[in-house]
């Protein structure tokens, strides 16, 4: 049985390597710089001082405090959900995921104001928001959640 540490490492990976990631790239790259990978790649070094698609990036600075104050509120959360669930498998791994992105991103808006975002796919000239480690994790994350509904409400027809 996974103790609730070990939820707690996953979650902590999460964080190291976005971390790492974000200080290459900060350390690698100009903003704004662009470096071609693959045809449907590219790295570059954006800051987002938003949400998720760059929402409310404009909102002249209060967005830093409230995205700060939400995502340590849902931290907590998480942490509770983890320590609840924590003999199961899917879903305090999902959980462990949201929360390792949810503060990888919140170090980076303490940190800089914004969050450091760098992997950039893109086809036909459409390029997909940039986004980085931590919102992989939290994507991945959210996946899990959502594959753990729809097995649980198919046992429940069953």
């Amino acid at each position: 049985m996974p103790r609730f540490s070990c939820w707690l490492a996953l979650a902590g990976a999460v964080i190291f390597a976005d971390f790492v990631s974000k200080a290459w790239m900060l350390a690698a790259f100009q903003p704004h710089e662009s470096v071609v990978v693959l045809p449907f790649f590219n790295l570059v070094l954006v800051f987002n001082s938003g949400a998720a698609f760059s929402f409310l990036a404009g909102a002249g600075g209060w967005q830093k405090s409230f995205f700060v104050s939400l995502a340590l509120a849902i931290s907590v959360w998480l942490v509770v959900m983890i320590r609840q669930h924590v003999a199961e498998r899917l879903l305090p791994t999902a959980l462990a995921l949201v929360l390792g992105g949810a503060l990888g991103n919140v170090i980076d808006r303490l940190r800089f104001g914004a969050v450091v975002d760098f992997l950039d796919f893109h086809i036909a000239g459409w390029h997909w928001p940039a986004f980085n480690v931590a919102d992989s994790a939290i994507t991945v994350g959210v996946a899990l959640l959502l594959w753990q509904q729809l097995m649980l409400k198919e046992a429940a027809n069953d």
